[in-house]
């Protein structure tokens, strides 16, 4: 049965690898575009969107910004004050936030909102949940089962087996691999919060910092020049942060082990770890190959109602989703029960980040505006490497990570005076370290502090949220959106970085 799963999953990928060709020829034949100097009219098209963004976030204030604030206000209070109205109504309120800002933005600035809100969730959101569905989908079908007991030394193995994983197979891969193992592990334990909070710091957020792969900043990255492999200089950083919190994690939770005082387990009947929809390891390397093909290669654009898709993008994406359905129809529906798969955490991922996306453009916008926008002030002040390591951060635990990045990515360029074709020529000789040191010292802060402090806040990743809702499903009180903040990553997270800015920086 799995060598027939096995050679389905081949035949798949190899099909949907001819049928490529195919479409990209059809594409062509609508007035697509192919050759060097199509590509780069593609890229001044873009270019002529971003100034056409810097333009807007120079005329808006900070007043714009009040419906993201509360989008994140009810994230963070309504499941404290009316929860059980929160779970019911959820998405309403995400759409009433989104409807605040999109109605009175549409009627003041009519010659922008329609082109920044198509921009935003055809090159941002609609992506961005193709690939955490394919993902989610994907990892829910496979199956660690064994017996497996919750002792400090085992649930630090689990996380930081998923922490390893996590630049490889991405963050949300990672996640939604080892949650339920840690789950069943610990079901028979009584204080298990804080193996959820570590995990989401480690599998969700800072394990993803060696690869493109690992968090869509560093992939970002690697859109605009830096090379794949230069993130594994990272590997100092991360490890640093990883040996505390793992040493801490070890702490708290021999803590809390002893205090339960559980009974002995040796006269239980153990069986062996297997793995159940191993194949599903197979779909997530092609998600992945998915992934480095939209970033390595250009095969042109097409304008849908004025923006600008990148048709490598679109097959990545049907390609994603073909993956998951693959997974869908392969997984035995046995397989799917034992890991207590629904499809809620992704749904409300989905109906929340649609707000989030929508609300955050005029954050973002102003952002972009840099010393011309409304939070000139903030932008002057970041000079030295620890500025951008900690605004940079700052900014990604409550925006969407991946611009705040970019941003500050093309303000260290613009503060040294240099171009993107300069790094990715330099990147490609080989010689970045030699050539643009400082530079380096800029992305290396800007690298860590965009994907370190995603751990931060619920909404920082949105494996983070994925993380909370399916340890709420299985019966676990996670603390509310301040409590979080509150109780575990100021006091844990704030202090490790401290430390690693006074180490690197």
């Amino acid at each position: 049965m799995v060598q027939k799963r096995f050679f389905l999953v081949l035949l798949v990928m190899i099909f949907s690898l001819i049928c490529t060709p195919v479409i990209c020829q059809h594409l062509d034949s609508a007035d697509t575009i192919e050759s060097v100097e199509d590509y780069n009219s593609a890229k001044t098209h873009h270019q002529v969107s971003e100034h056409h963004e810097v333009t807007l976030g120079e005329q808006l204030s900070l007043w714009w910004i009040i419906p993201f604030a509360g989008i994140l206000l009810s994230i963070a209070l309504f499941p404290l004050i009316a929860p059980h109205f929160w779970h019911k109504h959820f998405p309403k309120i995400s759409l009433v936030w989104a409807l605040a800002f999109a109605i009175p933005f549409y009627i003041m600035h009519s010659d922008h909102a329609i082109h920044e809100i198509l921009h935003i969730y055809f090159l941002d959101y609609i992506p961005f949940i193709v690939l955490l569905w394919g993902l989610f989908t994907i990892s829910g079908g496979i199956l660690i089962k064994g017996t497996l007991k919750g002792t400090p030394v085992v649930n630090v193995m689990i996380i930081l087996i998923g922490t390893v994983i996590a630049s490889w197979i991405g963050t949300t891969g990672a996640a939604m691999v080892m949650i339920r193992p840690l789950l069943r592990a610990n079901e028979n334990r009584k204080y298990k919060v804080h193996l959820l909070v570590f995990f989401i710091f480690l599998v969700a957020n800072i394990g993803g910092s060696l690869t493109p792969l690992g968090d869509p900043p560093l992939f970002l990255g690697f859109l605009h020049g830096v090379s794949f492999f230069w993130t594994l200089n990272l590997f100092p950083e991360m490890f640093v942060v990883v040996v505390i919190l793992l040493g801490l994690l070890y702490m708290f939770d021999s803590f809390y082990y002893r205090k339960e005082n559980l009974p002995p387990t040796d006269d239980v009947e153990k069986s062996p770890i297997r793995i159940e929809g191993s194949f599903n390891f197979l779909l997530l390397l092609g998600v992945i190959g998915g992934v480095i093909f939209s970033g390595t290669v250009h095969m042109g654009h097409f304008s849908l109602f004025g923006i600008h898709l990148q048709i490598q993008n679109i097959l990545k994406d049907v390609w994603i989703i073909l993956m998951g359905l693959t997974s869908i129809w392969l997984t035995k529906k046995e397989t799917r029960e034992g890991n207590g798969f629904n499809w809620f955490p992704i749904l409300e991922v989905a109906y929340l980040f649609a707000g989030i996306f929508m609300t955050i453009i005029p954050a973002l916008a102003i952002l972009k505006a840099g010393e011309k926008g409304a939070l000139a002030g903030l932008v002057k002040i970041v000079n030295e490497p620890y500025h951008y390591f900690w605004v940079t951060g700052t900014l990604s635990s409550f925006l969407d990570n991946a611009p705040t990045y970019l941003t500050f990515f093309n303000g260290a360029l613009g503060k040294l005076g240099l171009t993107e074709m300069q790094i990715r020529e330099a990147f490609i000789a080989g010689d970045i370290a030699q050539k643009f040191p400082e530079f380096i010292k800029y992305l290396t802060a800007i690298s860590i502090g965009a994907v370190f402090m995603g751990a931060n806040t619920y909404i920082g990743n949105a494996p983070n949220f994925m993380v909370k809702s399916i340890a709420e499903e299985a019966g676990i009180p996670m603390p509310s959106f301040f409590g979080y903040m509150i109780k575990y990553s100021i006091p844990i997270l704030i202090p490790t970085f401290i430390i690693i800015t006074f180490i690197f920086f």
